[in-house]
């Protein structure tokens, strides 16, 4: 199963916001949502292709009360998030799963929120510590080259 995780902005309920709207309600209507940090919503699909369509079918919603869009893919990572970009990229083959490791956003998690993010590189499989705050844990993202450069 491939999971999407949206964090909702600090200043809107995001589950109240997605279930007040009958786009967004119907779009979400077949799945189980989840809330694994807070102010978020988080729902299993089929596939990565099934992933990436949810995430274009709320892109109005996404715009407006959206934070982060992430998607889970255990066929790339068990344990990391891809972002919306570098998961569409991998679904149209135009980066291979193996080549979406090096570059990273990671956040650190405070009261069950990822916070401030930091953006690095992974060299020689190893992952630089997240050095913004005392964080008793990390969430790693990985990112496309543009959001790394841009």
């Amino acid at each position: 199963m491939t999971r999407v995780c949206l964090l909702g902005d600090s200043d809107v309920n995001l589950t109240y916001e997605l279930l007040s709207r009958e786009t967004a309600r119907d779009a979400l209507a077949t799945y189980e949502i989840e809330e694994p940090f807070e102010n978020s919503v988080a729902v299993d699909t089929v596939s990565l292709g099934a992933a990436v369509a949810l995430l274009n079918d709320l892109n109005w919603y996404l715009v407006r009360f959206v934070d982060e869009a992430l998607v889970r893919e255990p066929s790339v990572s068990p344990d990391e998030w891809l972002s919306r970009d570098l998961a569409r990229e991998v679904r149209d083959g135009a980066v291979p799963p193996e080549e979406t490791d090096q570059r990273l956003k990671v956040f650190g998690l405070v009261d069950g929120r990822p916070v401030e993010p930091l953006y690095v590189r992974r060299t020689q499989g190893e992952t630089p510590e997240y050095d913004l705050r005392d964080v008793d844990e990390t969430v790693i993202v990985r990112v496309s080259e543009s959001e790394l450069s841009g």
